[in-house]
């Protein structure tokens, strides 16, 4: 079992939850029926990934909607080098699954807007990122 660091934890929880904000908050939508598609997608993670995501409540960066967007991003970039580095199924699998969920917030309301799109393209350039 790979064990992270508080601080890593913390990075994680940030990327996956930040993408879902980032994403919900692209376009005026639904927010309930967005949230529970993230939450829903999230089992696409492995078992004790999930079980670090969960383990304390996610912390965003602060500042304006740039500063937020731009720590989010550097927290999935951070993401995979910490999970190139401890496990590396991990980090093979953490792409698609948070693309699956940034996908899933974005259609929840039955339609991917054009900024949604723009903001699941900037995720995905986070972490395919080599």
């Amino acid at each position: 079992m790979t064990v992270y660091t508080d601080d890593e934890s913390r990075t994680l929880r940030t990327a996956v939850f930040g993408a879902m904000v980032l994403v919900s908050t692209a376009e005026p939508g639904a927010l309930d029926e967005e949230s529970h598609a993230g939450i829903r997608a999230m089992a696409t993670f492995s078992p004790q990934l999930r079980q670090v995501l969960g383990a304390a409540p996610p912390e965003l960066p602060a500042g304006s909607a740039a500063d937020v967007e731009n720590g989010v991003l550097a927290a999935l970039r951070r993401s995979m080098a910490i999970l190139a580095a401890k496990s590396p199924a991990e980090a093979e699998a953490f792409p698609t699954a948070v693309l699956a969920i940034c996908e899933e917030v974005a259609s929840a309301d039955g339609r991917i807007g054009a900024a949604e799109g723009t903001v699941v393209g900037k995720v995905r350039a986070a972490v395919t990122a080599r």
